[in-house]
């Protein structure tokens, strides 16, 4: 049986977002990633300290919300939207991330520039029920 269950491991990736990327508390972030971990993002160099890098460079008004979050075994799907990140757009993004022992010790992404309702070809918003104004 896993350590930890899906609602456990869900409860800890959004906790540990909201620590690194809301919060920039990277000292408190520490205790969620691995000091071995695994970055498959084009966007960040390896490692926590790729990624701790990044988020201590990104702009203090950098915020990630998310709206779904789904939990299976030792893996977690986040979808969300990283704001204020010096891109022509926010990103709407699909974070994959694998944990062991409550820690994150591996992460893939899937990123998409958010678009308003001219640039949408179905009429829906990327993310939540409105567009971004």
């Amino acid at each position: 049986m896993p350590a930890f269950t899906p609602e456990q491991n869900k409860a800890i990736v959004l906790e540990a977002f909201d620590t690194l990327f809301n919060r920039k508390d990277l000292a408190g972030a520490a205790r969620f990633w691995s000091p071995d971990y695994i970055q498959h993002s084009a966007f960040v160099a390896a490692g926590r300290d790729g990624l701790f890098a990044r988020v201590a460079a990104a702009r203090p008004e950098m915020r990630y919300e998310h709206q779904l979050a789904v939990a299976e075994g030792d893996y977690v799907l986040l979808h969300g939207r990283f704001s204020n990140i010096e891109q022509p757009a926010a990103w709407v993004v699909v974070d994959i991330c694998r944990l062991k022992d409550g820690v994150l010790v591996e992460h893939w992404d899937v990123i998409q520039d958010e678009v308003g309702e001219a640039q949408s070809a179905g009429g829906h918003p990327m993310f939540g029920t409105v567009f971004p104004s």
